[in-house]
């Protein structure tokens, strides 16, 4: 059996899985318990969100060929 993550919760009483899926007697499991929340991982996503957005959002300037130092020889213009 290959390696699978598998979502699971628990229910006051045993591990249950989030999806079928077909297990063996006595198959190995590792369960990793997640936080509630990571709230210091949930800012810095946002930030990035916004930041990638800022980059290549609809008002990201054209940029004129004449900024271009080196030009790449294998670049095909695609």
């Amino acid at each position: 059996m290959t390696t699978r993550s598998i979502p699971v919760h628990f229910d006051g009483v045993s591990i249950q899985l989030d999806e079928p899926y077909p297990l063996e007697p006595n198959a190995r499991l590792l369960v990793t318990i997640l936080p509630e929340k990571d709230e210091e991982r949930e800012a810095w996503l946002r930030l990035s969100a916004q930041r990638l957005a800022g980059a290549y959002g609809e008002d990201e300037p054209d940029y004129p060929s004449t900024c271009i130092l080196e030009a790449n020889p294998n670049y095909d213009g695609r």
